[in-house]
């Protein structure tokens, strides 16, 4: 193969099929994030969300792009405590919410989130879902009218027993007053008539169904945990009377009550993709959520589905939180970060980068840290945009275009070659094992040797032609398969990554990084 500045026309030959991988289903990858609460403006838990959903759906549609992806975020807008924080301001529920939600949906579009569908759940149709919803559990005799006595926290919109609540006692600065044991969420106990749901008639099928799929909820701890939440499941309340309860959808046969607001969040995935009219998109192949929120949709929501008929989720991602200082960010505390101040000062794949690979194993929470951030973000520059500058100079191009030299084998560049050709593969699989922050390093590692190779080889003295155009040719190429499994993390800076190299549009597919690809002009630019 000759090797030259104004075109390098490089393929390698396609993997076995084995490796590749296929989907015989035609429905598109659904990949979904919990919709949020419109009460404040967005934090960065929001963002890491968004982000996370949106690598997932990105790579879906990079390794199978006849499938593609189905992508739903959006604003859970009903509710006690949105209904507060109105009166709070003297606004109209619904004026509230419109005044808020604007910015949840412009924090996905500033993180170049590739969302499908924004959905709020003040929309007629999903109001229409709802009430179906209810009208199809209530038909089957799984909806009673009985007396709720337990523990509500406004913030969680969750009723909590007597088991799940602690009382803390009166301080010298502080009242007595109980909290609940999962989320220290402020509770009061409250006894009202409204509507129940037997959730407790699905333990045992739940129970099957999780044991034989233990990679269904990740990480194992919330699978650990859902396993030990059916035991001894209790049925719960799904409706509010709506003297307390006014901003929600109203039950369709009692117009005195309010459903549940859970019950109206968690239908937004069927909402999404045109329930009940049509289920082909369903059921959500990734549900991306934060850890405060498994229960609702590992317990709750499935059982809903197994009451409706239709399949359960084939998995729940249940992400870690972001803390400030080591503390949980919250709203109250006042120590959030703004993501959309971090992604004008930092970039917006910047964000993208620290969030996934710092962020990206979602056992444990994370801090935000601006030092960790810059950190990290120089380090992005140096081994992947002054690599490409260094490779791409003019010196090592018109040395490259001054000789009719062939490509050498050059030993000191096997261990990157090998290394560029199973980096796909070794992204592939940390994916697949929900290890995002796995399988960025992975691109990293192999940015890093190409790095240091370089370095070793030092390809700009000219001294040996040769070994000169052997480094600019495999840098190119690893540049290449690195650019095309960056697609799904750093999508713009990707996509220049690949214009600099001359990657036709038609060739940044997974499968051209596994099985083939090629490269045209190469130019040097700046990608940070």
């Amino acid at each position: 193969m000759s090797a030259s500045v104004g075109c390098i026309r490089r393929r390698i030959p396609h993997i076995s099929s084995a490796r590749r991988w296929q989907s015989t289903n035609s429905k598109p990858y659904y990949v979904t994030t919990p919709i949020f609460y419109p009460n404040a403006v967005p934090h960065i838990g929001h963002l890491y969300s968004i982000l996370i959903a949106d690598i997932f759906s990105r790579f879906a549609a990079l390794r199978n792009p006849s499938r593609g992806s189905v992508f739903v975020t959006g604003t859970d807008e009903h509710g006690l405590k949105i209904q507060k924080a109105a009166q709070a301001k003297g606004l109209d529920p619904q004026e509230f919410c419109d005044s808020l939600s604007v910015h949840f949906r412009k924090l996905a579009e500033k993180a170049n989130a590739s969302h499908t569908y924004f959905i709020r759940t003040t929309d007629q149709a999903h109001k229409d879902a709802v009430q179906h919803v209810w009208r199809e559990l209530e038909k089957q005799g799984l909806i009673y009218k009985g007396t709720y006595s337990g523990w509500y926290s406004v913030t969680d919109e969750t009723f909590y027993t007597d088991n799940m609540v602690t009382h803390i006692p009166a301080t010298p600065t502080s009242p007595a007053h109980t909290i609940a044991n999962e989320t220290s969420s402020i509770v009061e106990h409250s006894v009202e008539s409204n509507y129940m749901f037997r959730l407790s008639a699905f333990a045992d099928r739940l129970r099957e169904h999780y044991l034989s799929r233990p990679d269904s909820i990740f990480p194992v701890q919330h699978y650990t945990y859902t396993l030990k939440s059916l035991t001894d499941l209790e049925d719960i309340s799904v409706s509010r009377p709506r003297s307390r309860l006014s901003w929600g959808i109203p039950v369709p046969s009692d117009p005195d009550h309010t459903i549940y607001v859970w019950i109206d969040a968690l239908a937004n995935y069927l909402t999404a993709i045109g329930y009940p009219n049509t289920t082909t998109t369903w059921p959500p192949d990734l549900q991306v959520i934060g850890k405060d929120i498994v229960k609702f949709h590992t317990v709750y929501f499935p059982a809903m589905l197994l009451a409706l008929g239709l399949p359960l989720q084939k998995r729940v991602l249940a992400h870690a939180h972001w803390t400030s200082a080591q503390k949980k960010m919250s709203k109250s505390v006042g120590n959030t970060t703004d993501p959309f101040a971090a992604m004008d000062e930092y970039g917006v794949d910047q964000v993208r980068y620290f969030m996934a690979i710092v962020g990206g194993n979602f056992r444990t929470d994370v801090d935000w840290s601006e030092v960790q951030l810059k950190k990290e973000v120089t380090e992005l520059k140096n081994v992947l945009g002054n690599f490409l500058m260094r490779i791409t100079s003019a010196k090592i191009r018109g040395i490259v275009a001054a000789g009719d030299v062939k490509n050498g084998t050059d030993p000191r560049y096997d261990a990157l070659r090998d290394m560029a050709r199973a980096l796909p593969e070794r992204v592939a699989k940390e994916m697949d094992a929900m290890e995002v922050g796995a399988g960025l390093k992975a691109i990293m590692d192999m940015l890093k040797l190409a790095n240091k190779t370089m370095t070793d080889v030092e390809p700009w003295t000219g001294k040996d032609p040769a070994a000169t155009t052997t480094a600019f040719v495999v840098s190119v190429e690893a540049l290449r398969v690195a650019g095309i499994c960056l697609q799904p993390f750093l999508p713009d800076v990707a996509r220049r990554l690949l214009d600099a190299l001359g990657v036709p549009k038609n060739e940044r597919s997974w499968d051209a990084a596994n099985g083939g690809g090629s490269v045209g002009e190469v130019q040097s630019v700046k990608l940070f």
